[in-house]
């Protein structure tokens, strides 16, 4: 069978009308079983085989068994898309899929792929987290990703502002891999500000994913299905930094009903951004202080850690701080120098060196923050109040 027409029959099947990972499942099982086959997805073109009455007898109305007759020009759209350069379709059946994903609930029946394909059965680590993560959560994303980058495991995450886009650039500045999954197109790679990110990742060996076809944009309920896959392809999910009613939990719940290991790195209570970390761990996650409780816990041994030390932030993270911050609307003054006061007492000169201000300009704007409630002076310098989140 050639790869085009089996391409195709798994781009028609998942273009009819309510037809998704799981339906399309239970539907191949169906026909293989009434057919005595013990593979549902060995010849997935016999689907088109079938009569009307038999797809009906499987579960297909009259309207998907006239949309599979009958698909719509995106089939050969995608077809063309992944004729392009450095553009990849795989379907779920292909012996090119990450045999760790297809192990999932609801794998994706396709995943367009965007660079180095090699790279999609590495060993890999989920590292996700908050879009607004305080000083403490970007460094401590950046230290991680570049210990477990540089010890050999690929780093994983969702090119989102904040905790992901520092773990994809720290791993690139230790010359390690980084996927990213995307809840959009490929075509369409969201958020703009990572357009540049998406292309660094390119270059230096790593790869662009989603299942979602490349024309389509963001929506709402595009990302917690992109967060089944950043899980699904990893041996772990790791969550940096995140509040209690973030997206990164739901990775994080996604990697524990998939039989993933899940690891959290801990927070100050008064520091709302970690409370989810901190729940996790309250469950039963794995308490993550360095890379090694992550690696010891995978039984990981390939530990190759760059020269430097794995503790050293690059200027790949300062971009991206000022990347976040630039995005951030917020009322109150110095949100800023905001981000880079703890939540455990941080001296004026810690803030100045973080900042690259003066240190005297520093002080005027911490007396600022002071006044409107949300750092309070204390021995040895300043703390974050507690409900001194900006975003």
């Amino acid at each position: 069978m050639a790869i085009m027409d089996e391409l195709r029959a798994w781009l028609i099947l998942e273009s009819v009308p309510g037809v998704g990972p799981v339906t399309a499942s239970r539907l191949l099982s169906a026909l293989a079983e009434s057919a005595d086959e013990e593979d549902p997805e060995s010849d997935i073109t016999a689907l088109f085989d079938c009569s009307d009455g038999h797809l009906h007898d499987v579960g297909l109305s009259r309207e998907q068994v006239r949309a599979l007759r009958h698909p719509g020009i995106g089939v050969e759209e995608a077809l063309r898309w992944a004729d392009g350069p450095g553009n990849r379709l795989i379907c779920r059946d292909s012996p090119e899929y990450p045999p760790l994903l297809r192990e999932i609930p609801a794998a994706p029946l396709l995943l367009y792929c965007r660079g180095e394909l090699d790279v999609l059965c590495l060993p890999q680590i989920a590292m996700v987290g908050s879009r607004h993560p305080s000083y403490a959560g970007k460094d401590n994303a950046a230290r991680l990703a570049r210990a477990l980058a540089g010890s050999g495991l690929a780093i994983t995450s969702g090119l989102a502002l904040g905790i992901d886009g520092v773990c994809h650039q720290q791993a690139l500045a230790v010359g390690g891999i980084t996927l990213a999954v995307l809840g959009s197109g490929l075509d369409q790679v969201y958020p703009k500000r990572h357009q540049l990110l998406a292309e660094q990742i390119l270059i230096n060996g790593g790869l662009l994913i989603s299942e979602f076809s490349p024309d389509k944009g963001p929506l709402a309920e595009h990302f917690p299905r992109r967060n089944r896959i950043i899980s699904g392809l990893s041996l772990g999910t790791l969550v940096v930094e995140a509040a209690e009613q973030s997206g990164s939990l739901i990775t994080a719940r996604y990697a524990l009903e998939q039989g993933r290991e899940v690891f959290a790195v801990p927070g100050a209570p008064q520091n709302e951004q970690a409370l989810g970390c901190n729940r996790l761990i309250q469950q039963g996650a794995k308490l993550v202080l360095n890379a090694e409780d992550v690696l010891a816990e995978l039984n990981w041994t390939q530990i190759c850690i760059p020269p430097g030390g794995a503790g050293a932030v690059s200027n790949a993270n300062a971009d991206e701080n000022a990347d976040v911050n630039a995005g951030i609307n917020s009322a109150l003054p110095y949100a800023d120098l905001l981000d880079n006061v703890d939540y455990e007492t941080t001296s004026v000169d810690t803030v100045a060196e973080r900042t690259e201000l003066p240190v005297e300009v520093v002080l005027g704007r911490l007396v600022e923050l002071e006044l409107a409630g949300v750092v309070i002076a204390v021995a040895g310098g300043y703390v974050r109040a507690r409900r001194a989140n900006h975003v």
